[in-house]
């Protein structure tokens, strides 16, 4: 893309409110593949305090204009023009009906945006800016409209039509189609508009509010997957229940609909009344699914209910307030799962990604606030810094106003904002409103980019019997930021005595207000050992330094279980980063006795919940470490890492085994905590017994969990064992599994992602011929992120090397006139080649420099590769 050809930027601080209002909106599709036609019939009103004399601006793209009325009467061509992706129109009352009638296909609609076809089935994706792929409109957040939507099609070979709110008509044409009518009684933008026909079967429930109202619920899917419908319904039957009793929020409409698609650039979609879902976020039984994939099944289930009220009743006035709805709506179904399942686990998993994923961000080209100042393309600001960082930020003011004070904020918020479209400042003034708190400083979380870094130093005065902690906050420059200002960060803490016993009455949450700041503690005895950010109560990089000893002592007797993980995988840090000094000056690598007595002893002691131990003996990822070393050596990071589990393996292998067999569930398959947690320790079990070489014990082992498994998560886990390991048997192993499972898509994404996450060195060569595979489709986001995202982002060591790094430029360049919003999502491991050793960083940029000029690249494609190349 030529420089005079960038798009620009829009800015947060350039926001004005729209010259028109749409009160109403009344849709009626005619549906055809190749040829649909869209009627809208939108009431307007010029808004008040705006000049007569103001053009109407609508957007719509790749849209054919076929007709254009105003309070029923044609518009004159010289009343209009429609250029650049927009129809502005002059002259217009202060009040009007206007009526627009356009011409789309969405048979060639392969960005998956607006409306287009997935496996034969008519659907639409709205968020952000899809709606105007449909017609011409106001397409903005801040536009609140009551929809009516009528949706006509040919009844043989669309029997269903579904739209947005109840169903209040419907009847049969001569011409061998139907139609029916919807309407959505609530005000809501555009970007949550839906439309469903298709072939499709339908599993019907419902749930009883707490006020006696009964909501039905009704599951479509294609008819061969009616047998993967009944866990998310029961998923969301407790959503629902779940949200009455600690939100308050009961469901408002009548009915309460979820269609599983399977192209779909998302996991989800909230829009009002009719949820669409990717598949693999709905469909969910124990021969397919994997434990996994049930738990992510429960938390989507949950986190699109919840957008009810955090999203559709109350949205966001712009997109730059994305985690208005979003960061709120994670920490909700966050919260939800931990209640379901869990918690301590959740929370380690929660806290795992995030600093795998978001801290990288925070670290690179693309650092951003969680309310971004600007953006090119929006759908570029779906982030992990929006989602996660942003409910990081709402749990913050969770842990500073407590549950009763939380629970007042939200009640407030949701009183004072139905039916408004409003912003992140609004959100966070009903908290303080409600509890009479100052959030002032507060609200940099919202402002500033980065990850903050808390470091803390203490000392002990005996003859005082004295203990002070020193507190000191800074947060690196990122891109158009600098000169940070301190945060308020809470930091949850407690202090162990050496013999590892509580201190209770010094437990307390401490706000972190200053750049320097010291907290005194009277009356200790002894010198105790601080438990640091309990439950990760800021997202922060914490810089205290832990002797190994302290670590053993908070990992063995710590009260609070996420900080128990913490000590183990600092201890595990700590290994991982002296071998590295061993690696740099080419010594022979040695895993420390000390590192190994202690997770012996872990391994050994009694009473540990098998999903936290799994947790635990889990060594932190080659990613993760990644993100804690100034310059990344893929290659040293995987050699050591892989020493240690090797180690591990060898020195442990008898109670690898009888954790492997005391773990084997018997019986039929549960997703229940304890039966979830069994069998991730098995499976950890397993993991590291492969490590042992061909050992035919554990061959055999392994091929009988394959052959014997009830379930996908036995027989998945056993089939990436086997392949991982490199055994023999694998090519045979993946042969049957293919012909098993050939039907099943979604267990045909794994078959992909088990053999491009292999260690071996071939592995690239095998992700190139896998694009040619019968099953591969370029076309399907679910298959693109199963192969290419998945060797990309999950496979480090083979990934970054020379042939890795033009494999994902040639694939990018592929999708971005496929999917530009695809392509985009998987820059994103290129971008950071600032990071890499030299020669390394070198060819990521020169594939980056590639991709930049294509000559027809995309915006969402150009926003990435320019920042990662600083050239936006």
């Amino acid at each position: 893309m030529r420089d005079n050809q960038a798009p620009k930027a829009i800015y947060l601080t350039d926001y004005q409110a729209p010259d028109y209002l749409i009160d109403n909106t009344d849709l009626t599709f005619e549906l055809v593949a190749d040829k649909t036609l869209v009627t809208s019939q939108l009431t307007m009103r010029r808004r008040e305090g705006v000049d007569p004399a103001a053009s109407l601006e609508l957007v719509g793209v790749d849209l054919k204009l076929t007709r254009l009325a105003l309070d029923d009467a044609e518009l004159a061509s010289d009343r209009y023009v429609s250029h650049d992706e927009k129809l502005v129109i002059n002259q217009l009352p202060a009040e009007f009906v206007l009526t627009v009638e356009t011409e789309i296909n969405p048979s060639t609609n392969t960005s998956l945006e607006g409306l287009y076809i997935s496996k034969g089935m008519f659907c639409t994706q709205c968020e952000a800016e899809g709606f105007r792929k449909i017609t011409y409109y106001l397409d903005r957040p801040d536009v609140m409209s009551v929809f009516s939507t009528t949706v006509i099609a040919d009844q043989a070979s669309y029997p269903i039509l579904l739209s947005n709110g109840n169903p209040v008509a419907k009847g049969e044409k001569e011409d061998g189609r139907h139609w029916v009518k919807w309407e959505d009684p609530f005000k809501k933008p555009c970007y949550l508009f839906a439309l469903v026909a298709g072939d499709l079967a339908c599993q019907r429930d419902s749930f009883t509010t707490q006020s006696g109202r009964d909501i039905a619920i009704e599951l479509y899917v294609e008819p061969h997957d009616l047998d993967k419908c009944d866990y998310a319904i029961d998923s969301l039957k407790r959503s629902m229940r779940w949200d009455e009793q600690t939100y308050g929020r009961e469901y408002d409409l009548d009915i309460y609909m979820i269609v599983a698609v399977s192209h779909f650039n998302m996991g989800a979609m909230e829009n009002k009344g009719l949820n669409i879902f990717n598949t693999s976020c709905v469909l969910a039984n124990p021969a397919t699914t994997t434990d996994a994939r049930f738990q992510r099944v429960e938390g989507v289930i949950a986190h699109e209910y919840f957008h009810n009220w955090s999203g559709n009743r109350v949205t966001c006035r712009d997109w730059f307030q994305l985690s208005l709805k979003e960061g709120f709506t994670v920490f909700r179904d966050q919260e939800f799962s931990s209640d379901m399942g869990s918690r301590a686990v959740k929370r380690v998993e929660d806290v795992r990604m995030l600093r795998t994923a978001q801290f990288a961000e925070d670290a690179g080209p693309m650092a951003h606030p969680v309310r971004p100042a600007s953006y090119i393309e929006i759908n570029n600001f779906y982030t992990v810094t929006v989602y996660e960082k942003g409910a990081e930020v709402v749990r913050m003011i969770h842990t500073l106003l407590g549950l009763e004070g939380f629970r007042k904020g939200s009640d407030l918020y949701f009183e004072r904002h139905d039916g408004q479209a409003v912003t992140t400042d609004d959100f966070v003034a009903a908290m303080a409103d409600a509890n009479q708190f100052d959030f002032t400083q507060f609200k940099r979380w919202y402002e500033q980019a980065g990850t903050p870094e808390l470091a803390v130093k203490d000392d002990y005065d005996a003859d005082a019997k004295r203990y002070t902690l020193h507190f000191q906050q800074s947060c690196p420059d990122t891109p158009g930021q600098t000169d940070k200002v301190p945060f308020h960060i809470p930091v949850k803490l407690g202090l162990l005595t050496e013999q590892g016993q509580e201190l209770e009455q010094h437990a307390q949450v401490f706000s972190v207000t200053e750049a320097e700041q010291s907290l005194v503690f009277e009356n200790i005895a002894e010198r105790p050992v601080p438990s640091l950010l309990r439950g990760f109560s800021a997202p922060v990089r914490l810089k205290y330094d832990y002797k190994a000893s302290q670590l053993r002592l908070l990992l063995n007797h710590d009260t609070d279980t996420f900080n128990r993980w913490e000590a183990c995988t600092q201890l595990a840090l700590q290994e991982q980063f002296r071998l590295m000094e061993q690696v740099a000056d080419e010594a022979v690598l040695e895993v420390s006795e000390s590192w190994l007595g202690t997770m012996s002893e872990l391994l050994n002691a009694d009473g540990l919940d098998p999903a936290a131990l799994a947790l635990m003996v889990t060594l932190p990822s080659e990613s993760y470490i990644a993100e804690e070393v100034t310059v990344i050596d893929v290659d040293v990071i995987h050699r050591v890492r892989q020493a240690m589990r090797v180690a591990l393996a060898e020195r442990s292998k008898a109670r690898w085994l009888t954790l492997y067999e005391q773990n084997t569930v018997a019986g039929d398959y549960k997703v229940d905590a304890d039966s979830v947690g069994q069998r991730s320790l098995k499976h950890t079990a397993l993991s590291y017994l492969s490590l042992l070489g061909s050992d035919q014990q554990i061959i055999d082992l392994c091929k009988a969990q394959y052959d014997q498994a009830n379930n996908m998560t036995d027989q998945l886990s056993a089939l990436r064992t086997i392949v991982h390991a490199d055994w023999a048997l694998a090519t045979e192993v993946l042969s049957q599994f293919y012909e098993q499972w050939q039907a099943e898509a979604l267990v045909i994404d794994q078959w992909f992602t088990v053999q491009v996450t292999a260690p071996q060195r071939t592995t690239i060569e095998r992700a190139r011929a896998l694009l040619t595979h019968e099953a591969f489709e370029i076309t399907n986001p679910n298959r693109v992120r199963a192969l290419i995202g998945a060797f990309c982002n999950a496979n480090p060591v083979n990934f970054h090397q020379s042939e890795g790094y033009s494999f994902l430029a040639d694939q990018i360049i592929r999708l971005n006139t496929v999917n530009p919003q695809i392509a985009a999502r998987l820059v994103g491991p290129l971008s950071r080649w600032r990071r890499h050793v030299p020669e390394r960083g070198d060819m990521m940029c020169r594939e980056l420099e590639r991709i930049l000029s294509e000559p027809e690249l995309s915006p969402d494609v150009y926003e990435i590769v320019s920042k990662s190349l600083n050239k936006a």
